[in-house]
Parts: C-alpha cells; structure tokens; sequence
C-alpha cells in the first residue's frame, strides 16, 4: 500500500506503467527518464569555468584586503571614540545609530548564531565589527566623515573605489561571472583605495614593480618569478622601460645587444640616470667574436648584420658615457663566450632589486623570447626566509662570473 492507501502496481517493462490490468485506483509510475549525456561538461565548458573561478578568485583576495584594511581603519578611529562610553560590545551598535539600527542588529544576531554553533574558530573575530560588510563598513565611514576626515584627503576618492568595487563584490558573491574587465577595474579600485587607507607594501621594490594581491598570497610557490610574458612585447606593455629603469640606483645588464636597455630608454635619460648616482655596467657580446656568427646562423639572418647592431648598440652607450662627469661610473665591457641569457638586474645590490631575464633560444628572437620578471631580497611571504636564494640570485651570480671573466670598451 502506498502512503496514500493506493496500490502501487509491479514494475513491468513491457507497459512503463500505462498497464490496462492494473485495477482501478492504482497509481501508474512512469518509468524514469534516460540523463547523462546532457550532464557531461566538455573541454569547452570546464575552460568556461575555470576561467570564471580565477578572475573570482583575483577579485574575492583585493575584495578581502579591502574589507579587512577598512574594518582595521574603522575602529582605530571609532572605537576610541564610542567604547569607553558604550562598551566593548556595544560600541558599534551606538556607532551605527538610528541609521544603521537594522543591519547592525542583523549583525548582532548572526554573531550569535555563530557563537551558538561554533563557527568563531578564532577569537578575534567575536565581536560585531567582524560580521559587518563592505557597504556596513563604508555607511559608518560616511557618517563619521569628520572622524575621518584628518586621515585622508578626499571623501569623494574613498567613495568612487568603493562604488567601483561594490559591482564586483555583487558578481562575486553569487558567483556570477566576471568580465575581464570589471575585474582589471577592481584591482585599479582595490589597489587605489589600499593606498587611500595607509596600507603600503612592506615590499621594498613595491616602489618600482607594484605587489599583485595574488603574488601576496602564493608568491612563495614560484619561488621570486612574480611575472612570466610569453614575449617582450607582452612585457613592455604591463611594465615599460621607463618603470623599469627610472630611478635607479644600481643598473647591471648583460646579453647580446641589451635592446631593451639601448632601444626602449633614451640616451638622454641614461646621462640623467647616471648623473643622479645610478651606477651601470652593461655587458655585450663582442661583435667580433665567433659566438656572434653561431647566433647569426641559429637565428638564420645575414652574416654580420648580428654584429653590426651589437656593434651600433654599444657605440651609442659610448656616446652616452662619453658626456658624463664621471665615465668610471658607467662600464661597458664585451665577453666572447656563448650567451645563455639576457638580464637586467636593477638595484640588484640591496633588496629593493628587480630583474627582466630572458633565455635565447636557437630559432627565436630576442623580442620574441618568453620573459621572467624576478622580485629581489627574498620571497615576499616569509620574511624569516631572507636569506634563501631564488632566481635572482643565481642571474646576479652568473652575471658577477662573466663580469669578471670579462674585458673594457675603450
């Protein structure tokens, strides 16, 4: 007998339950339909997904520093103001007011609920502050502007990030998909208001090459590579020549030609570079040696036509050191061995240091090349791990050797 005191006929799979000799009153069961290949994703689709949950995942990690560095900010400001009246627990409940009555109740309750639970698995998340959102957190900004208003030079620049970021925060949490560029547009959101709130990198080359949110997270994975183009063009548009170089303190270079340096960084600029203390050794191939025939023939280009860029690349840097004050601190020198890799290591000598590297490869150009921007002084993480050598080191090392085995551009 079935719940309903009807008779469940037997299963026949002859009639798929329209049998005429079931009695009357009796249910009849359709026999279940046939699924799964409409179920299967194919490659198609698992890219689709794939490519949804990096950009949700990018934008969740800035949307997470955001949130934390604004709850930090708020009760710096606000907490001094409102608990010694109010209370530890009810400091921000008095903060919200009228105002905010509503979802700072919510808040109260859910922070109840989890305590009930056991879902505050670290103390220091049990208290209101913890369980406001981003829009919470933003509304007692704004209603304690003048609080605030010491700390920061525009209201206007606070909300416009902030406003940029809520498209992104509403896609993410339901899981919607992220557009490339509503994505770029919350990391320049994310990264700007980070800097509107105080909260600078402890990265010293943060300076010249910005820290992704990502590379904060899991730089340690890949070791000190915190960029990987697959060609320099690829490079020069997210980190031009001028980032690179600008400004710097310390310049070794070394490879065949150095076109990066010569070509994209105007002479001019290298004579103001230098006259401001940049120290620079730039290391060439020598256009005369065999090594430079043996690319020219990899490479299959005319016969010396290799050389004479070399040989017109380190002309040019002659004429540049030729119009400083003082020649010694720009060296140039040739080396005839085979070349493996064209690096430049900027302040390579302290741990603010970056580095562009680039192998040769038989059949491929140098703008062609897949290129690793290394991050210098360590891993980004752990700083109790300073003294472990990634990538960097070891180019800065290789280059010190050929420096050495080297000879002087008269």
């Amino acid at each position: 007998m079935g719940s309903g005191g009807l008779e469940l006929p037997p299963g026949d799979g002859g009639h798929e339950g329209s049998s005429t000799d079931a009695p009357p009153g009796a249910v009849s069961l359709a026999r279940p339909m046939e699924i799964g290949a409409e179920l299967d994703w194919g490659a198609d689709a698992w890219r689709e997904v794939r490519t949804r949950a990096q950009r949700a995942g990018r934008a969740y990690i800035w949307l997470n520093l955001v949130e934390q560095r604004l709850r930090a900010v708020v009760a710096a400001v606000l907490r001094p103001i409102y608990e010694p009246v109010h209370g530890e627990d009810d400091w921000v409940v008095a903060a919200a007011g009228p105002a905010g009555q509503e979802w700072v109740q919510r808040a109260v309750a859910v922070r109840e609920v989890s305590r009930r639970k056991g879902y505050l698995l670290d103390p220091a998340d049990d208290n209101v502050l913890s369980f406001l959102t981003l829009p919470q957190l933003r509304e007692l900004m704004v209603q304690h502007w003048p609080c605030f208003e010491p700390y920061f030079d525009e209201r206007r620049d606070v909300e416009l990030a902030l406003d940029e970021l809520e498209v992104t925060r509403n896609v993410v949490s339901r899981n919607r998909a992220l557009s490339e560029a509503v994505l770029a547009q919350a990391e320049r959101a994310s990264a700007k208001l980070l800097e509107i709130l105080g909260a600078g990198s402890d990265v010293p080359s943060a300076r010249r090459l910005p820290v992704d949110a990502v590379e904060n997270l899991v730089g340690d994975r890949y070791a000190d590579v915190v960029g990987v183009h697959s060609d320099r063009v690829r490079l020069m548009r997210q980190f031009p020549a001028e980032d690179i170089f600008g400004g710097a303190r310390r310049l070794d270079a070394i490879g065949i030609g150095l076109n990066l340096l010569v070509q994209n960084f105007s002479g001019r600029r290298l004579v103001r570079l230098a006259e401001s203390g940049c120290r620079v050794r730039l290391l060439f191939l020598n256009p005369a040696s065999s090594a430079v025939k043996r690319r020219e023939r990899e490479l299959g280009i005319k016969r010396g036509e290799l050389s004479r860029s070399v040989e017109m690349n380190i002309l040019h840097m002659r004429r540049v050191r030729a119009r400083l004050r003082d020649p010694g601190a720009f060296e140039i020198q040739v080396y005839d061995e085979t070349p493996r890799f064209t690096a430049y290591l900027v302040d390579g000598d302290g741990p603010d240091g970056i580095a562009v590297v680039q192998s040769y490869l038989r059949r491929t150009r140098g703008m062609e090349a897949p290129v690793l921007v290394l991050r210098g002084g360590g891993r980004v993480l752990k700083p109790d791990e300073v003294g472990e050598e990634g990538l960097f080191g070891t180019y800065r090392e290789e280059f010190e050797v050929a420096w050495a085995d080297s000879r002087p551009v008269s």
